[in-house]
């Protein structure tokens, strides 16, 4: 997968979650982050940190997703 035309983070977050076919709480415990961090991401009210995004990224890797994140 390759996210064409997705800028925003949200939803990068969102696309990614549902291409793994998980909840937003089985997402956030495969980042090892709380259900409500997942929650504000995908809702846009707020921004991954530097581990997050390190986060987020490491698990598209290990899914064979290409992030630009």
């Amino acid at each position: 997968m390759v996210f064409k035309g997705i800028v925003e983070f949200k939803d990068k977050v969102k696309v990614v979650r549902q291409e793994l076919l998980l909840s937003q709480q089985e997402f956030a415990k495969a980042l090892g982050v709380g259900f409500t961090t997942v929650n504000r991401w995908e809702n846009g009210l707020r921004e991954p940190n530097y581990k997050g995004q390190r986060l987020f990224r490491e698990l598209c890797q290990k899914h064979d997703i290409k992030s630009e994140y």
